[in-house]
C-alpha cells in the first residue's frame, strides 16, 4: 500500500516548478488530494484555508515585480474584507506591461505612480488612497447601467472610507488628479459616497434613491421635542421628514421586528414617516422605491403597496 504523501514540508502557498525543481514534490503528487491548486502552477497544501489573502499571495508569485495589487483585494488585505476568498485577485500594471491574462486573476494596465504603492510579498500593494480609487475605476464603463455601477462602487466605497476614516477632503485629490478611463463614474461614486452608512444595503438605497433626485442622509438622529433621544434611522430626508431603512433577514425575528415596532412608533410620534425597504425590493424594484419615497413626501400615511407587477411592492407604512 503507498503511504500518502506528506505536505507539512511545504508553504502554504508555493509554485509547483519550484518546489518540483528542488525535489519537495513530484509532479504526479501535485495531481492529488494532498495539494490545492490556486491558480495555473500555484498551489497550497490541502489542509490550509484558502482565504481571499492567501491567494492573493499565491498571485503574487506569478506576478512581475512592477504589479500592484488593488481594488477589493488590496482592501481585504488591509483588513476592510471587501472581496470573497474565491472573488478575482485584482491587480494594476503599467500600460506597457505584459501579464496575463490568468484564469482567477485581473489584470488592468493603467498608469500608477511609484508612490501610490508600496511593497508587498514580492510585488507591490496600493496605498489607501490609490486603493479607493482603483475601487472604482475596477467598474468597466462597457458593462450595464451606470446605477447599477455605483450601487457596486459606492458601497464598497463607503465600508472602505468608514474603516480607514477617510474623507472626501483626504480623496478629492486622488480623484480630480487623474484622466484614467472610468474616472468621471469614479467622481460621482465619491460624491454618492458617505462612511458613515452602516452596511452596503443601506448604500446601495441611498444611491437608488439619489438616482431619482432624493438626497437621504445616513444614521440621522430623532430627538423629541424635549430633546430625548429616540431613535437612529438607516437613512432620513430631514426636510420631510422622511425615514428610509433598509429590513434585511435579520430584522426577521420577534425580537428584532418588536424593538423595530416600538422605535418607529416613537418617531411617527415625532412627525416622521417610514418607508420601508426589503431585499426584494432592492433588487427589483428600483422605480418603486423611488415611488414610495416621493409619496411619503408628499405627506401619504397610510399602508400602501406601490404597483409592481406580479410583485409585491415597497411598503410605505406606519407601523
Amino acid at each position: 500500500m503507498t503511504k500518502p504523501f506528506d505536505s507539512s514540508h511545504l508553504p502554504d502557498v508555493f509554485r509547483g516548478s519550484v518546489a518540483r525543481k528542488a525535489g519537495l514534490i513530484t509532479a504526479s503528487q501535485l495531481r492529488g488530494s494532498s495539494v490545492r491548486r490556486l491558480f495555473q502552477d500555484v498551489y497550497t497544501r490541502a489542509d490550509t484555508e484558502v482565504t481571499h489573502e492567501l491567494r492573493c499571495r499565491g498571485a503574487a508569485l506569478l506576478a512581475p515585480p512592477e504589479a500592484v495589487l488593488t481594488g477589493r483585494s488590496a482592501a481585504t488585505v488591509q483588513g476592510v474584507e471587501l472581496a470573497k476568498p474565491l472573488d478575482p485577485v485584482e491587480m494594476v500594471v503599467p500600460e506597457k506591461q505584459r501579464f496575463g491574462p490568468i484564469v482567477g486573476i485581473k489584470v488592468r494596465r493603467t498608469e500608477i505612480k511609484p508612490e501610490e504603492s508600496r511593497p508587498w510579498n514580492g510585488i507591490r500593494i496600493a496605498r489607501k488612497t490609490r486603493t479607493a480609487v482603483d475601487l472604482l475605476l475596477r467598474l468597466s464603463p462597457r458593462k450595464s447601467g451606470w446605477v447599477r455601477r455605483l450601487r457596486i462602487g459606492v458601497p464598497d466605497l463607503d465600508q472602505y472610507m468608514r474603516a480607514n476614516r477617510l474623507s472626501d477632503l483626504h480623496l478629492n485629490p486622488e480623484f480630480y488628479g487623474r484622466r484614467n478611463r472610468g474616472i468621471r463614474l469614479a467622481r460621482n461614486a465619491l460624491r454618492l459616497s458617505d462612511p458613515r452608512a452602516e452596511s452596503p444595503p443601506e448604500s446601495e438605497v441611498r444611491v437608488v434613491l439619489a438616482a431619482g433626485g432624493i438626497a437621504a442622509i445616513p444614521q440621522v438622529e430623532v430627538f423629541s421635542r424635549e430633546g430625548h433621544f429616540i431613535a437612529r434611522l438607516d437613512l432620513g430626508d430631514k426636510e420631510h421628514k422622511v425615514a428610509i431603512e433598509y429590513d434585511g433577514q435579520w430584522h426577521n425575528t420577534p425580537k428584532q421586528r418588536a424593538y423595530d415596532r416600538k422605535r418607529r412608533r416613537r418617531a411617527e410620534a415625532e412627525g416622521w414617516r417610514f418607508v420601508i425597504v426589503t431585499a426584494e425590493d432592492l433588487v427589483n424594484d428600483f422605480k418603486g422605491i423611488v415611488e414610495a419615497v416621493w409619496r411619503a413626501r408628499r405627506g401619504a400615511v397610510s399602508p400602501l403597496t406601490v404597483p409592481r407587477p406580479g410583485q409585491e411592492g415597497v411598503r410605505m407604512a406606519r407601523v
